[in-house]
């Protein structure tokens, strides 16, 4: 009987209802527990989910940034490449320009080559005497004179700079014709100035005046722009004028060059007899 009434009072509780909604009074219970138990859940569940969907946005965002400041990298090595270009090609206009109005052949080459112990001495260019390159021939620049051939091989050449202790380079201050004030000019040991000698000091010499080849040291062609003058101590009728020369050429900084194929006028060869000597016996 106990079992009985048991079992009924379930069974009415179970199918009991609610006077107002009709619902069952056992399914109201089970979704409040069932709501209290998974709040916390979903809550837990959430933050898990929001956890690692961040994770995985950082990280899409972090590859997104890497990329990102690889093809800024790669822009900027193009910008770089491109203004590298466009100065080769304004240095070659040059060469191009220099060649159209010089009177002599003219050769472009490449600087391949600077010994570091010797900076300001000499260099190496990728044309040699396959290309037509000889021996002293002079080496310029859209600016001005920066030395001559002293070695040659078939593919390259090395060149003497102007600014080396043992250069010497025939030269006057102004126009050829115009002025009497010649001397030559050599390097120092303040390797970015030249040094003008023997100029008399009865011709005045001014600051900022040009200096030029004469063509009268057998390598050099006449014309050709040494640099400006940036000092002189002036001298006097028996002591020379001390010179000091800006070469035209900027010499630290060259890329590519110009060789004028030309051809050192022969040497008159002289007779090494005296006049009237007579043969002793």
């Amino acid at each position: 009987m106990i079992a009985l009434l048991l079992t009924n009072f379930i069974l009415m509780a179970f199918d009991a209802r609610e006077i107002n909604s009709g619902q069952r009074v056992v399914r109201a219970w089970t979704q409040t527990i069932a709501d209290f138990i998974q709040s916390p859940l979903t809550t837990i569940t959430s933050g898990v989910s929001n956890y690692f969907t961040s994770i995985s946005n950082l990280r899409s965002a972090a590859d997104e940034n890497s990329l990102l400041k690889q093809r800024v990298q790669e822009q900027e090595v193009e910008l770089i490449q491109k203004a590298e270009l466009a100065a080769e090609n304004e240095r070659l206009r040059s060469l191009l320009d220099l060649k159209e109005q010089s009177k002599y052949n003219v050769l472009p080459a490449r600087i391949i080559g600077r010994d570091p112990s010797a900076w300001f001495d000499s260099f190496v260019v990728n044309r040699g005497s396959i290309a037509g390159v000889q021996l002293n021939m002079p080496v310029v620049t859209n600016g001005g004179l920066v030395g001559r051939v002293t070695a040659v091989s078939p593919l390259a050449a090395q060149v003497d700079l102007v600014t080396r202790d043992k250069s010497g380079v025939g030269a006057v201050v102004g126009q050829i014709g115009e002025s009497s004030a010649l001397g030559v000019v050599a390097g120092t040991s303040k390797k970015e100035l030249l040094e003008m000698k023997y100029v008399t000091g009865s011709v005045p010499v001014e600051v900022g005046q040009q200096v030029f080849t004469t063509g009268q040291d057998g390598i050099f062609p006449a014309g050709l722009k040494i640099g400006e003058i940036v000092n002189v101590v002036s001298g006097s009728a028996t002591t020379p004028h001390q010179i000091q020369i800006m070469p035209a050429a900027r010499l630290s900084s060259m890329q590519e060059v110009a060789i004028l194929l030309y051809e050192q006028p022969p040497r008159t060869a002289f007779d090494q007899k005296l006049p009237n000597a007579v043969k002793v016996k």
